[in-house]
């Protein structure tokens, strides 16, 4: 059955005008991210804004639905939804569409007016943390749904998971799909709400996520902190040995990581991909708030894409033992601690790669320092499979009714770990991952914002590939039982 493409669209938009003011109070709840909040329970911030996301979703006009939230010990809990299949649309198949609701924390640099937990709408930005990473995807996917139901469409079988960990990494994430698997059941379609986009005038699709290997390396070489004129010189300092440490993974002229285990060739395809993007969009690197004078690691626009997406890196984010510059007196400090962030290639063992860092940081310490890296954390990252024809034919019909342009497609920086997951799990997936954050939405930073008019068009696109995706099963239903 086809749709009416403008019924989609009126019926999202319309949808969308009550949501906003339901994403202004999940925005004011600070419901950090489980390792960012260990007590996240006593505080009930993360059951507030379950409350209230499942609450809007119990009371959707979308038939049969069913809205469960699902607690399992020591876990964060999850929302899962389940919608029988509609129109020509079949129950033995099955749509996943994932979002999480936990949110990173405060981060420092909010300009006047704004803040983390103050939502603020600015023209077609709604600012403040967590709206477009990623609460909203609840509220986009139950509305892409009922915008098929409205326009007189079909959809398959729909299963929606978010769930409150994915800002941890997903440590709970797999527990709950164990306990789930056989209400998920084997979707053929995975649709994802966590991802970004180069711009806001298309859809964009991701085909490639990076993983992420963490820890704290400490160095400690004095028991107390000592007089930097009596003993510099003699001591060491903790953080010029954590330069020689680092200076073993990382080249700080190039920024290149040197150990072969965090390396992978590119694969040709997403060296094209890359190739074809760049011809269209140029350099995405300029969308960035460098300082005057500053830019990127590179000028050519193919190795800006490719160094995002399919480089290792490393970053430094966070420190302990460093006082504040205003409290700093001349002391030599005992310790220095800092949390060191690697994204890895898609295709990177995260278990090689977090066993060779912590070898190449603790072996051998200088002048016989106290050096751990610990607190480590790894996940997989994600390569998609080929998208297969009827997909692309959709994509490019869902992008060019709800943007008036065809869909693009570009790999991600950034870890969705529940993708490496489901990608091993469901092998014979097709997977669209895609989202509302622009190169200046800055998730997890200062200011974050969603871009309201996209996060209706990305509804909306969702919607018409619900339906093509059930005419392409009812075709395949048709085909097997005609043989």
């Amino acid at each position: 059955m086809t749709l009416t493409d403008t019924t989609i669209t009126e019926y999202c938009d319309d949808v969308w005008d009550g949501i906003v003011p339901v994403l202004h109070d999940y925005i004011a709840i600070p419901n950090i991210s489980p390792v960012f909040d260990p007590d996240w329970r006593e505080h009930g911030h993360m059951a507030e804004a379950v409350e209230l996301i499942a609450g809007w979703c119990r009371v959707r006009p979308i038939p049969g639905l069913t809205v469960e939230v699902v607690e399992l010990d020591g876990r964060t809990p999850v929302i899962l939804m389940e919608i029988p299949a509609s129109g020509d649309g079949t129950d033995a198949d099955t749509v996943l569409l994932y979002g999480h609701l936990d949110k990173q924390p405060e981060m420092e640099g909010w300009r006047d007016g704004l803040g983390p937990w103050t939502p603020v709408r600015e023209g077609d930005r709604l600012y403040g943390r967590g709206g477009a990473d990623d609460g909203y995807s609840a509220f986009a996917s139950l509305t892409a749904i009922e915008a098929v139901h409205a326009a007189g469409g079909s959809h398959a079988r729909c299963v929606v998971l978010i769930e409150a960990s994915e800002e941890s990494g997903s440590p709970d994430l797999p527990a709950h799909v164990e306990e789930l698997a056989d209400r998920i059941g084997t979707p053929s379609l995975v649709i994802c709400l966590d991802s970004g986009c180069i711009d806001y005038d298309r859809l964009w699709v991701t085909t490639s996520l990076r993983g992420l290997v963490s820890g704290t390396l400490t160095v400690e070489i004095v028991t107390d902190g000592l007089h930097s004129g009596d003993v510099s010189g003699m001591v060491p300092s903790t953080f010029r040995i954590a330069r020689m440490l680092l200076e073993r993974v990382e080249d700080a002229a190039t920024g290149a990581i040197l150990l072969p285990e965090f390396n992978v060739t590119i694969p040709r395809d997403r060296v094209a991909e890359a190739a074809a993007t760049a011809a269209e969009i140029g350099r995405i690197g300029d969308h960035y708030p460098f300082v005057d004078g500053a830019g990127p690691t590179t000028d050519d626009p193919v190795e800006q894409l490719l160094a995002r997406t399919w480089h290792p890196t490393l970053s430094v984010v966070g420190a302990d033992g460093l006082p504040s510059t205003a409290r700093a007196g001349n002391v030599l400090r005992p310790r220095t601690s800092l949390k060191l962030s690697f994204r890895i290639p898609p295709t990177c063992d995260p278990t090689d790669a977090a066993a060779a860092v912590k070898v190449a940081l603790e072996a051998d310490p200088p002048y016989g320092a106290r050096v751990s890296f610990s607190d480590g954390e790894f996940g997989p990252g994600w390569n998609a499979p080929a998208t297969a024809s009827w997909l692309a034919d959709a994509l490019d019909h869902a992008s060019t009714q709800a943007f008036g342009q065809p869909a693009r497609t570009f790999g991600e920086g950034g870890s969705i770990p529940f993708m490496g997951m489901l990608g091993e799990k469901f092998p014979d997936a097709q997977f669209v991952i895609t989202g509302v954050l622009g190169p200046d939405a800055n998730a997890h930073g200062p200011n974050e914002y969603l871009h309201l008019p996209t996060a209706r068009r990305v509804t909306a696109a969702m919607a018409l590939l619900l339906d093509a995706h059930a005419t392409r099963s009812s075709e395949i239903a048709h085909s097997v039982g005609e043989t």
